[in-house]
C-alpha cells in the first residue's frame, strides 16, 4: 500500500467509526453478529467458490433477471437494424447521384463525338470515384 492509499484508509477508518459510534447498540450487536457469521463462513474452504462469485449473482446470466437481458439484445438489434439502414440509404443516394450525373450528361449538347473519345470516358470514370 502506497502512501496516499494509507491516507485514504486512514480517513475512510475514521468516518466509519464516527458512524457506528451514533448507532443504537441493539443495530451495532447486529452488525458484529453477521460480521462474525460472515468471518466464520470465509474460513469454510467449501464455501470459497460461492465468495468467488460474490455480487455476480453466481448464475451463468450474471445474476441479471430474464428482462434485463431481453432489452439488451433488443436495444443491440435496433442499432444493428439503425446501422443497416443508414447503409442502405448511403446506397441509395450514391445510386441517385450516379443516375442524375448520367441523366445530365445523356441530355446535354456535346457531340457523339466526345463520348467516344478515350480522354473522356476516363474523366467520367475519375469523376463518379470520387
Amino acid at each position: 500500500m502506497t502512501a496516499n492509499e494509507k491516507e485514504i484508509a486512514r480517513k475512510i477508518t475514521g468516518y466509519l467509526d464516527a458512524g457506528a459510534r451514533e448507532l443504537k447498540s441493539g443495530t451495532a450487536y447486529r452488525l458484529q453478529q453477521a460480521r462474525a457469521a460472515a468471518l466464520a463462513r470465509l474460513q469454510d474452504p467449501k464455501r470459497a467458490p460461492e465468495m468467488a462469485l460474490a455480487g455476480a449473482g453466481g448464475t451463468l446470466g450474471g445474476g441479471r433477471p430474464f428482462y434485463a437481458q431481453v432489452r439488451v439484445w433488443i436495444g443491440v438489434a435496433l442499432i444493428a437494424a439503425a446501422a443497416f439502414g443508414w447503409q442502405q440509404w448511403q446506397a441509395y443516394q450514391a445510386i441517385n447521384e450516379a443516375e442524375e450525373i448520367d441523366a445530365h450528361l445523356l441530355s446535354s449538347d456535346l457531340p457523339i463525338d466526345a463520348y467516344l473519345d478515350r480522354g473522356f470516358q476516363v474523366w467520367l470514370k475519375t469523376a463518379a470515384q470520387r
